[in-house]
């Protein structure tokens, strides 16, 4: 069943994200210091006595600013208030009451949804300071002191939200669904791919990179079956993350990586690829990871078609260790050919999935040792007894055999490049794992 959402408002550095992390029970918004750190909205599941929601944190709102980065931020807020069933609306006794909580609770009471105002960093037990009755003036009934940093007041708070909470309605994801990670550095257009495939602006899109530091998920429905759209924010080289909050990002982002099924890599078509797209890269087929080259901007490439040569054997040479990874090339800003991308992550998801039967292993064994023997050392010969696949996503294969110390990489890749020359599994890493077995027979 589709959970009821929580969605946590108020204008910037008044602890939304450190309420967000105690609700949620983990440390997922990035906390710190400084105004306008959660850009985009941030989604987790939470539960309070047996009922379960999900909690949206938002970027900090400020009405009246003409700042393009915090209009955006802005606009997330008013998306996050429209799907939200229940709002808590953050305000800071130390700042007091401002004109821009009061400009906020009119547009909350214009929502007609139930506003719960909370009061942070009231970080002192008992009776609530004087100022904290000033909030009242924001119209709203219901008002609680709280201290998100030191756990304080937040058992009634949750109390009174599970009692506006509606019952749940219709199914969550579906079981089939599958986690698409949008990665790349930053500034090659991840946000702006996810705007184009989802048809929405759901994630903010702006010219500065490293605008997105939050993994913002969207999940979406097609004739190719169920997706979740993860837009994760640019990964850095290490030397160049001197901010704390862009490494908070960047962890972030390998757990994005982590919780993905299959991965676009974004590489820019002007920039061509570069070091960080080929760690980046790494990062995901190292875990595993159904992947796809997406070369985004080749709409405003001149010449397409040497371009394409130009770009397709870079990243044959410098993803060497990924070569049966499929490219495509777009353009998020125009749609060119994004519609061509839900057939291809379809394949090559499904490619990743298949499985190979005890008859075909033994053919496939049969028909490589007679093609390419074995190697041999000091007159002892690699025997492989048999094999069998223990598992997909990443596709992982056992070979029982009569010494590991005469394998070598050169048969393993040999085995990989039979194994997809006859089974496909384009754009999925292959495992292959020797285990000694000590048997008379040999296939």
């Amino acid at each position: 069943m589709s959970k009821p959402s929580v969605a946590i408002v108020g204008r910037p550095n008044v602890g939304k994200s450190s309420l967000f992390n105690m609700l949620a029970g983990m440390r997922i918004s990035i906390v710190a210091p400084t105004p306008g750190v959660t850009r985009d909205r941030v989604f987790a599941e939470s539960e309070w006595q047996g009922r379960q929601f999900d909690l949206i944190d938002t970027g900090g709102i400020e009405p009246t600013s003409s700042d393009d980065l915090l209009t955006k931020m802005r606009l997330q807020a008013d998306v996050a208030i429209e799907a939200a069933d229940i709002i808590l609306f953050m305000t800071d006794i130390q700042s007091g009451l401002t004109a821009a909580d009061q400009d906020i609770a009119r547009q909350l009471h214009r929502s007609k949804k139930p506003v719960l105002v909370v009061v942070n960093k009231i970080d002192q037990p008992g009776n609530p300071p004087a100022g904290f009755y000033e909030f009242y003036q924001l119209g709203f009934s219901e008002v609680f002191p709280v201290s998100a940093s030191h756990k304080l007041g937040l058992g009634e708070l949750l109390d009174a939200m599970i009692a506006h909470l509606p019952e749940q309605t219709e199914d969550d994801y579906p079981p089939d669904t599958i986690r698409i990670a949008v990665i790349g550095k930053p500034n090659a257009g991840k946000s702006s791919l996810v705007n184009q495939l989802l048809g929405e602006e759901r994630v903010i899109v702006s010219e500065v990179a490293g605008t997105t530091r939050d993994a913002v998920d969207s999940y979406l429905a097609n004739e190719y079956g169920n997706f979740v759209l993860v837009d994760t924010a640019g990964l850095r080289r290490r030397g160049k993350v001197s901010e704390k909050i862009e490494k908070y990002s960047v962890l972030r982002a390998n757990k994005a990586i982590e919780r993905a099924d299959l991965c676009l890599i974004m590489i820019d078509a002007i920039d061509g690829v570069t070091e960080q797209d080929t760690k980046i890269a790494g990062l995901a087929w190292n875990m595993g990871k159904t992947c796809i080259f997406a070369v985004n901007k080749f709409d405003a490439v001149l010449d397409k078609s040497e371009s394409r040569k130009e770009l397709t054997q870079q990243i044959a040479t410098r993803f060497h260790f990924m070569s049966h990874a499929p490219i495509i090339f777009v353009s998020a800003k125009t749609g060119l050919n994004c519609d061509k991308l839900w057939p291809l992550i379809r394949e090559t998801y499904d490619n990743g999935g298949y499985r190979i039967s005890t008859a075909q292993m033994n053919e496939f064994i049969s028909d490589a040792l007679i093609l390419h023997p074995p190697p041999q050392d000091k007159g002892k010969h690699l025997k492989i007894f048999y094999g069998t696949q223990i598992g997909n996503y990443p596709v992982r294969i056992v070979f029982f055999i009569n010494d590991p110390k005469l394998t070598h990489f050169s048969y393993d890749r040999y085995l990989e490049n039979r194994l997809r020359e006859i089974y496909g599994f384009e754009g999925s890493p292959i495992q292959i794992i020797w285990r000694s077995r000590k048997r008379k027979d040999m296939i």
